[in-house]
């Protein structure tokens, strides 16, 4: 799922650092085109890693602006061609050389702990010469404006690799993953701030520790996200800038499909998912009253009868299954003047923005009822409703 796609998943990076204030094209060619993508078909190399066009994966030249520019985004792809061959040829394989092998030394009984460790080698490089390498993509696209990074996928291998890759091309610079607390202090400011900063259960900044130790942040949203759209309470406002002006109102919901996770009665993390479109989320409060949190919620937004859906990670705030309105181009001259392509990129990263605009507002809406007085009136109608006394 490329940044061309109507359905993606995403992960976003903050990235550290400053950019050339001139000169940016020589730049950015000159870093991505150091590190481009070469081509291991011809060879018996067993994998290689680099960048390339997102509108044609075979070309790593970055020669023209126009092959990886569009206005305030810089737009390349992770390609990675991996040779692999399966265990079970190798082994008929290496067995048969072994058997060779013994066929000229009678004498021995089974093949020699060394001689089989070279045999094996030897069937390995002949074979990875036969075996074409397959190559997988997945899209970035770098908004200078907002100097925000967002990649195309929610691998942990993924992402570990493009953090890897990007630190070696750009020096100095470094993709900082925006978990819930990045995405929370990106929206609070003042005492807001202050408020969330004082509620940081981390031992320290390194990504890992704020994910692992505040995960009540996704886990409350979502939560009251639930209970707000099952009681009537899924209108919003517009309160983060963006294509939307602010107060304008929108609606968002949980629904369809529901994971929680907590401790079991026999010890140990069990694992509940509630699917399908519910009305009384009977199973869901089940699990919420013996103590299990939610961990990952499929949310819908809708706004002007255009609806955005998404499946959240509530550890990492990745989003999965992101799914906006479809593309709609209008076929006029201004169209025909570019490529389809890029009319397409750029109603796909309107939309795109949008949704991401009412998922902060969202967010946002949260934080200030979680950090708040707010809370503790908020907490007891969620209490209310879980013991089915709501509205008695």
């Amino acid at each position: 799922m490329g940044v061309y796609a109507n359905t993606v998943s995403i992960t976003q990076f903050t990235i550290t650092g400053d950019v050339p204030k001139s000169d940016q094209f020589t730049w950015f060619s000159t870093k991505l085109a150091e590190r481009g993508f070469q081509s291991i078909e011809n060879s018996s190399e067993e994998s290689s890693e680099g960048w390339t066009q997102i509108d044609r994966p075979d070309d790593a030249s970055f020669e023209a602006p126009s092959d990886f520019w569009r206005d305030n985004y810089v737009l390349f792809s992770l390609r990675k061609d991996q040779r692999k061959i399966p265990s079970a040829v190798l082994k008929s394989h290496t067995a048969r050389e072994e058997g060779a092998f013994l066929a000229q030394h009678p004498n021995l009984r089974r093949t020699p702990k060394n001689k089989r460790e070279e045999i094996k080698e030897q069937v390995h490089v002949r074979l990875l010469v036969k075996c074409l390498p397959v190559p997988s993509c997945v899209d970035l696209v770098w908004d200078q404006r907002s100097n925000i990074l967002t990649l195309y996928s929610l691998g942990a291998k993924v992402i570990e690799r493009f953090e890897d890759a990007f630190r070696k091309s750009f020096e100095g610079f470094s993709p900082l993953m925006i978990h819930p607390f990045a995405r929370a202090r990106m929206l609070l400011e003042g005492q807001m701030l202050d408020k969330l900063e004082a509620a940081n259960q981390a031992g320290s900044d390194a990504v890992l520790a704020m994910i692992r130790d505040n995960q009540w942040l996704g886990c409350d949203f979502m939560l009251w996200l639930l209970q707000r759209g099952v009681s009537g309470e899924g209108e919003f406002r517009i309160c983060r800038p963006g294509h939307f002006a602010t107060g304008e109102g929108f609606s968002a919901w949980i629904d369809d499909r529901i994971q929680l996770q907590g401790g079991g009665e026999e010890g140990g993390i069990q694992k509940v998912t509630v699917s399908g479109s519910q009305d009384s989320y009977l199973e869901a409060i089940s699990a919420l009253k013996s103590g299990k949190r939610i961990t990952s919620a499929t949310i819908y937004m809708e706004k002007d009868e255009n609806p955005w859906k998404l499946t959240l990670k509530g550890d990492t705030f990745g989003f999965a299954s992101f799914k906006c309105p479809q593309v709609r181009i209008e076929r006029d001259a201004t169209v025909e003047e570019m490529s389809e392509r890029e009319a397409v990129f750029y109603e796909r990263m309107y939309l795109m923005e949008q949704g991401i605009q009412l998922f902060d507002s969202l967010f946002t809406a949260f934080l200030n009822e979680r950090l708040t007085e707010a809370w503790s009136a908020r907490l007891q109608t969620i209490q209310a409703w879980l013991d089915g006394k709501e509205g008695a």
